[in-house]
């Protein structure tokens, strides 16, 4: 009997298992959870196995498998690309989910990557593209804007150059770009994302050319990208969260006004800046109360908020008079550098009578992080407290910095303040 009738027979006399029974939509999904290698290991399982694992429409070839085979260089028996390419090569059916790592090794192109993309772009089919590239910024082929299918997409450390006849995603939903440069070849054409629901900018450059119109954006987060257009971004009446943080103040940049920038999002229920876009958005003269006020805002985050700085302090009062359902107050200060600044203004107008003369009827929670104890955080504590009436929980971290005299002196100070709220409790925490 020859070996491969032995096999055969091995195979037949083994009762088929209960997964070989399963739909195939099944069998596909239980591969998206394993590692790809392990899926390749799966054709010594049975006969009916051998080549299940070359239709799978998930490859997954992520930081766990970049890191495994990232040692052998890139082109070696067992190089990163080398194994890639051969699981690429023996996949038969269309790959409609694809999270491809690049570690950072020698490389003088990005062929292989160029290949991997143009095969996807020719089947049309893909629905979720994570390209993370750690070598250096890899220039996408212009063919990346065939994959129309996209409803997810995330890249990492690339740049981003669209022809200029390219109109958009048009079912793109989610989409996340980290460190990404947008080419100057754009000329303010605007990209189509009619689905766009929600939109993530990290330590990007040139964003400014990246104008989008999508009329569905509700979450649009915005990090360390100062020259980022905002006032093309946020203009969504669907946007019920956004997160923005400059990280160093903004010049020459078109400003976005605060009474605009709330009146535009008639939905936000969640909002977290830090101080330095909060100053970008404060006029020299602040209203005490906006054409609209933000009645759906739950949830306010400030980082980075200087107590001393007046205009901030003004802004902040302007956005809290204006938020009449509020239930969550944050601040957050650990990454901010001690700045010497003149603080008597900032206090003198906190201590007067008429600063802020409303309650915040529906505030709960208040958390104040990483703070040192001066004249303005305290009298903007003891401001809160006496005019939150339902208060139920206030959270204080002090900052690393203060000694343990401060730290006391800080809790004995708080703790005696007046609360409106019978049942507010309030929790000294330990930097």
């Amino acid at each position: 009997m020859t070996g491969n009738n032995i096999e055969d027979t091995r195979y037949n006399n083994i009762e088929v298992d209960k997964i070989s029974c399963l739909p195939e939509n099944l069998i596909d999904l239980i591969f998206e959870k394993l590692p790809v290698q392990d899926v390749v290991r799966t054709h010594v399982l049975s006969k009916s196995w051998r080549y299940k694992w070359t239709k799978m429409s998930s490859v997954v070839l992520d930081k766990h498998f970049s890191e495994k085979f990232a040692k052998n260089e890139a082109f070696g028996h067992y190089g990163f690309f080398t194994i890639s390419n051969q699981i690429f090569n023996f996949i038969k059916g269309p790959i409609l989910k694809l999270h491809l790592h690049i570690p950072n090794m020698a490389l003088d192109s990005f062929q292989e990557v160029d290949q991997w993309i143009l095969s996807l772009s020719k089947a049309g089919v893909i629905r979720e593209l994570v390209l993370t590239v750690l070598n250096q910024r890899y220039q996408l082929p212009c063919y990346f804007c065939c994959c129309l299918e996209l409803r997810m997409l995330e890249l990492e450390n690339c740049i981003i150059k669209p022809p200029l006849d390219f109109q958009g995603f048009l079912y793109l939903e989610n989409l996340c770009l980290r460190n990404i440069e947008f080419g100057t070849n754009l000329h303010g054409a605007i990209m189509n994302l009619p689905q766009l629901k929600m939109l993530k900018l990290v330590a990007c450059t040139n964003v400014y050319n990246f104008k989008i119109k999508s009329t569905k954006l509700f979450w649009l987060v915005v990090l360390n990208c100062p020259d980022a257009t905002l006032h093309q971004l946020v203009h969504s009446k669907c946007l019920g969260a956004l997160c923005i943080a400059i990280g160093k103040p903004i010049q020459g940049v078109e400003r976005v006004n605060l009474a605009s920038l709330l009146s535009n999002m008639p939905c936000l229920g969640d909002l977290i800046i830090d101080g330095y876009f909060l100053q970008f958005c404060i006029a020299e003269n602040i209203p005490k109360w906006l054409p609209h006020p933000a009645n759906c805002l739950e949830y306010l985050s400030l980082h980075n908020f200087k107590f001393g700085d007046l205009n901030q302090l003004q802004g902040v009062l302007c956005m809290l008079r204006n938020s009449p359902n509020l239930e969550r107050l944050d601040f957050d200060n650990q990454g901010l550098q001690n700045e010497q600044l003149d603080v008597n203004p900032a206090s003198t107008y906190w201590e007067a009578s008429d600063c802020f003369d409303q309650n915040l009827n529906r505030l709960k929670t208040i958390n104040i992080m990483h703070v040192e104890r001066s004249r303005p955080v305290l009298v903007f504590i003891k401001l809160l407290l006496n005019h939150s009436p339902i208060l139920e929980k206030v959270s204080i971290r002090p900052s690393v910095t203060v000694d343990a005299l401060e730290k006391y002196n800080f809790a004995k100070d708080v703790m005696q303040f007046p609360r409106a709220s019978a049942k507010a409790e309030l929790f000294y925490l330990d930097p």
